[in-house]
């Protein structure tokens, strides 16, 4: 399994091993950070014992990493440009860009969490992701257009938008349906009113089985969410310091290969049919670049950082088919060529991107798009079970210590009164499938944030009122969070660039 480590130079993997233990460690930090969220409610609620919640919710991410693929992974991932991610095997910098990102997004979280406000570890990480690309493209002199993936971060930026408000709504619309179903039920009741009229510590029976049920839940979403994106940290840093071995998938089965083959074909003939209309929305290739000789794709020692044109589609194609005739096993590549693949494999997805947004476009033309960018890309974006697995140890174990401070802020600080059972119920509910959303689409949201505007919707569907100093400080949580990551992020990069 760890083949890879043999005849590696020592600096390497010491450098390797750093940066592995920097990327465990912000999962650990999101476990104890985050996952908080997915038990405050059953704990404040008094539904289980603090500490046999949150072995059962670190249970829960861990599987929830397990099962839950790698498409937020490289939804992250795929922030950066396609040119910074075909580039970030060909130095230094792509490790100091690593480095810089975690150093930033672990800084902020353990700072927050210091302070017991619920902030969002995926704002973080995507802030830090966004600072690093501003300072690469300031550091190479590039426009701003080409320092991040602008379309992806909009994506992403909505979603991260909209899930609390969806969270506040939705939860305030389960408790007002939850009580006029049962206006005088047991569940609206808070854990010390219970007590003080029935002296019973625990919910009634049904409250506490649907508590326990959906905390589980948002702890199983949560892990198949934010555990991936440790993932796509974790891939990084692999590619960064052993391209060669991790480029692509070594372990992609011969029909994989042919269906990437076949896609290469496909969009060929898409490309040299909607050529035109490509090549006016694409911005114009450098002057010395020919329209007929993709440039060769750069060493590692290479001081010449590899473009993606448009206009170098056909070369690119027939390069990516040349290095994979009679290919079956990616072992069978020298190690410079599975660099080539994938970098042709990257750009040619990003061309069948944009050609799925022309409007002369059928639709069964983009529909076949679809298809075809996932086997272009079925051979890149993949993780080894081993990196699942870290993962998912580091986000159960960091569930199971520091959860204390969150609990109490969404327990007892957001609203006047204290949580009753029907509204942990409903924003606990809220949260599982709002997340659980999120997921089919591949976007990454924030637990934090879902679960704790379902809290406040509750309060306000409740008449509780709201705690202003606690809203006022996780409402500045979430503006400042982007700005000073970023900051953070371009900062450190910006810094330790002087020295390469």
């Amino acid at each position: 399994m760890f083949d890879f480590l043999g005849g590696t130079d020592p600096w390497v993997l010491v450098s390797l091993a750093l940066a592995l233990l920097f990327t465990l460690s912000f999962e650990f930090i999101n476990g104890f950070h985050d996952t908080a969220n997915a038990v405050a409610t059953v704990i404040y609620t008094k539904t289980m014992s603090p500490y046999r919640a949150v072995m059962l919710s670190g249970t829960f991410n861990f599987l929830g990493v397990l099962f839950g693929g790698v498409g937020v992974a490289y939804a992250i991932v795929h922030l950066l440009p396609v040119e910074l991610l075909i580039n970030v095997d060909t130095g230094a910098r792509g490790l100091v860009m690593v480095f810089s990102l975690l150093t930033a997004a672990i800084s902020w979280n353990l700072g927050t969490w210091f302070f017991g406000i619920p902030a969002s570890s995926s704002h973080t990480l995507i802030g830090a992701v966004l600072g690093v690309g501003l300072a690469n493209a300031s550091l190479n002199h590039l426009p701003v257009a080409d320092s991040i993936n602008w379309q992806k971060a909009i994506d992403i930026g909505l979603s991260l938008v909209f899930s609390p408000v969806m969270g506040f709504v939705l939860a305030g619309i389960i408790l007002l349906g939850l009580k006029r179903w049962r206006p005088l039920g047991r569940m609206h009741r808070a854990p010390e009113m219970r007590v003080e009229l029935k002296n019973k510590k625990h919910p009634p029976f049904w409250n506490r089985l649907v508590l326990v049920l959906s905390a589980m839940a948002v702890s199983f979403v949560h892990g198949s969410n934010d555990g991936q994106k440790g993932i796509g940290l974790i891939m990084l840093v692999l590619i960064c310091f052993l391209p060669a071995q991790f480029v692509l998938n070594q372990g992609s089965s011969a029909y994989q290969i042919e269906s990437t083959r076949e896609a290469a074909h496909y969009l060929k003939q898409l490309y040299e049919k909607h050529q035109d209309n490509l090549l006016r929305q694409a911005p114009p290739a450098p002057v010395e670049d020919k329209a007929t000789d993709a440039p060769a794709a750069p060493t590692r020692a290479s001081a010449t950082p590899y473009r993606c044109e448009v206009v170098h589609t056909p070369a690119t194609i027939q390069r990516l088919l040349t290095n994979l005739d009679g290919v079956h096993d990616y072992t069978m590549l020298a190690d410079h060529k599975r660099l080539e693949v994938r970098r042709d494999l990257l750009c040619l997805d990003e061309v069948a991107k944009q050609t799925s947004k022309l409007s002369t476009l059928a639709a069964r033309e983009k529909s076949d798009l679809n298809r075809l960018r996932k086997d272009l890309t079925a051979t890149t974006e993949y993780a080894p079970v081993w990196v699942t697995l870290a993962i998912a140890l580091a986000l159960g174990l960091g569930t199971m210590v520091g959860w204390r401070r969150v609990v109490e802020t969404v327990g007892e600080r957001i609203g006047k009164q204290g949580m009753t059972y029907a509204q942990g119920m409903s924003a606990q509910i809220t949260a599982a499938i709002a997340i659980g959303a999120a997921n089919l689409y591949s976007l990454p949201v924030s637990t934090t944030h879902i679960l704790s505007s379902g809290v406040a919707g509750t309060m306000v569907a409740n008449r509780s009122g709201l705690h202003g100093n606690t809203l006022k400080n996780i409402l500045l949580a979430w503006i400042l969070t982007f700005p000073i990551s970023m900051l953070l992020a371009a900062g450190i990069f910006w810094v330790a660039a002087q020295f390469l």
